[in-house]
């Protein structure tokens, strides 16, 4: 099963629906996939299902229907096991950003993660789960596959937002701390906790 976030609102495609739910259900073969995110934009459905019997089908047919950006992120911690935050849009995230030409996936997510929050000597310790969402930009929407690595740096110098990237704060945020800011995030970063 994958789960893609529509303007924060769940759309679930998967090939099992195994017992009545309040979601709406829509099958792959007869859906207009663009018409149902409008609708989720439009919050006129709140929670989706999307069918088929073959899951990774699903997932390709919404790659050929929406254009996909891709990008890398970092869930980074730092010697004392505190975890790197920013804080953009009035939510608080984790550092990810698109890939260049020519740039493999590992170096997008440490490039991304040193240009947000002015920390250096990152190390992948191990990839994490792809997450999903849909945004609009200049009136198309965009399916972003966000490649997120669990990071580990010893780095101890001044954090520093990107300013045009709109990063208001960059911190380090001790594990029990998580939950409260979490409560102001995404969606898809609460399911990297």
């Amino acid at each position: 099963m994958y789960k893609v976030f529509v303007n924060e609102k769940p759309l679930f495609l998967t090939s099992k629906v195994e017992k009545e739910t309040d979601f709406q259900l829509f099958l792959l073969e007869s859906v207009d996939i663009k018409k149902v995110i409008i609708k989720m934009f439009q919050n006129k459905i709140q929670k989706a299902i999307l069918y088929h019997p073959d899951e990774k089908l699903i997932m390709k047919t919404l790659k050929a229907k929406i254009p996909v950006a891709k990008a890398g992120g970092g869930l980074v911690y730092n010697q004392k096991g505190e975890v790197l935050f920013i804080f953009r849009n009035g939510k608080w995230d984790l550092p990810k950003g698109g890939t260049e030409k020519k740039e493999t996936i590992e170096e997008t997510a440490i490039r991304e993660v040193e240009e947000e929050t002015g920390v250096k000597g990152l190390k992948i310790v191990k990839k994490l789960q792809k997450t999903y969402h849909v945004f609009k930009r200049n009136g198309r929407y965009k399916l972003k596959q966000t490649h997120w690595f669990e990071m580990k740096t010893n780095f101890n110098g001044k954090l520093e937002g990107q300013a045009e990237e709109g990063i208001e704060k960059v911190v380090w945020v001790k594990p029990n701390k998580i939950p409260e800011l979490l409560e102001n995030s995404y969606k898809n970063i609460e399911l990297l906790f």
